[in-house]
């Protein structure tokens, strides 16, 4: 990583010049410390700026449905991976979730492999892309992860139960749901599944809206149903009034 190697060149350097002065050598390792930390947060900051610019003209194209376009911007970025530590997860996230949002899923999965673990919905999308793989071990462990680090993400606790009802384990997904409500006691969405699962009914994800649809586990011909019963109620808003 260039910013850790810059800026312990910078400090050692400056250590070896305060000694030679004649400086006491501990002073010396504080100052030096003391600069270490300095260069690294300073580059650190320049180094994020440059990427969190990127990565928001990126979103501007797909917001404005020039994906393509957008996924060369972040491409790009990962040219800054080599200075910072975790941009390259990050950065693989974003690649991985755009080709998986267009259904480009072979596409996606060697991105969503290097996701970065903090990034609950890639990690969610990779764990799906394991289950369809039948790799269940690899579909568990990336859950297993993704929770650890977003244990209070609802949907998440849902998607990983949900992942189970597809792969006919009703016992795990019920476990799973039973150790979400641990993290979220009350949460009437993870309880509504729960009680649907025990009463040997299907999970109910309508709940989550497009957040659940962008993972693309619903049949086309549910979304359509939903996108159309939405359409009508906006008409009959749009009709009272």
């Amino acid at each position: 990583m260039y910013n850790f190697l810059i800026s312990g060149g910078v400090a050692l350097a400056v250590i070896a010049i305060l000694i030679v002065t004649g400086l006491s050598w501990w002073w010396a390792v504080l100052i030096g410390m003391l600069l270490f930390a300095g260069a690294f947060l300073l580059i650190s900051r320049l180094i994020m700026k440059k990427v969190m610019a990127i990565m928001e003209t990126a979103n501007r194209d797909l917001q404005g449905q020039r994906v393509e376009k957008a996924i060369r911007e972040l491409k790009d970025a990962l040219a800054y991976s080599k200075w910072q530590m975790y941009v390259e997860g990050q950065i693989n996230s974003q690649i991985g979730m755009v080709y998986y949002l267009k259904r480009d899923f072979s596409n996606a999965f060697p991105y969503l492999e290097k996701s970065f673990p903090k990034n609950w919905v890639a990690m969610g999308m990779l764990a799906i892309s394991y289950m369809k793989r039948n790799k269940r071990d690899k579909m568990k462990e990336t859950f297993e992860k993704a929770v650890q680090w977003s244990g209070k993400e609802s949907l998440l606790w849902s998607l990983y139960a949900y992942c189970w009802t597809e792969c006919d384990d009703l016992g795990q997904a019920k476990q799973v749901l039973e150790r979400g409500l641990k993290k979220l006691p009350g949460d009437e969405k993870l309880k509504a599944s729960l009680d649907a699962l025990q009463e040997g009914k299907k999970m109910k994800m309508k709940g989550y809206g497009e957040m659940w649809l962008q993972f693309h586990l619903e049949r086309q011909s549910v979304i359509m149903k939903q996108q159309a019963a939405a359409m009508g109620g906006m008409k009959r808003r749009i009709v009272r009034r």
